[in-house]
């Protein structure tokens, strides 16, 4: 499956672009686990649109950092990522609530 995803990495930046979908999610974990090391943010400013694949890759990277001791922060809400906290009930953080 092709995709127009992207990420790249930007200081403490993860940046990401495009559609976080099952395809992207596919392609982009391996990067992005590699680039996660000293990361502090999530950008998606510029992701338009966020499916269940594209949300289960950004709460797992979130877990991991916070696995590390960071507080990931995250800049930008995309298109579907508010519905789908909604709907697993996941806090702004995209962790489970205690």
């Amino acid at each position: 499956m092709a995709t127009d995803a992207g990420l790249r990495r930007d200081g403490d930046a993860l940046v990401f672009t495009g559609a976080l979908d099952r395809a992207a999610a596919a392609a982009l974990w391996p990067p992005a686990s590699a680039q996660l090391a000293g990361a502090q943010r999530i950008v998606l400013t510029n992701v338009t649109t966020v499916d269940s694949a594209g949300l289960a890759l950004l709460a797992e990277l979130a877990a991991r950092l916070r696995a590390g001791g960071t507080a990931p922060r995250f800049e930008g809400q995309p298109a579907g990522l508010a519905d789908l906290q909604a709907a697993y009930r996941l806090t702004p953080e995209l962790d489970f609530p205690a």
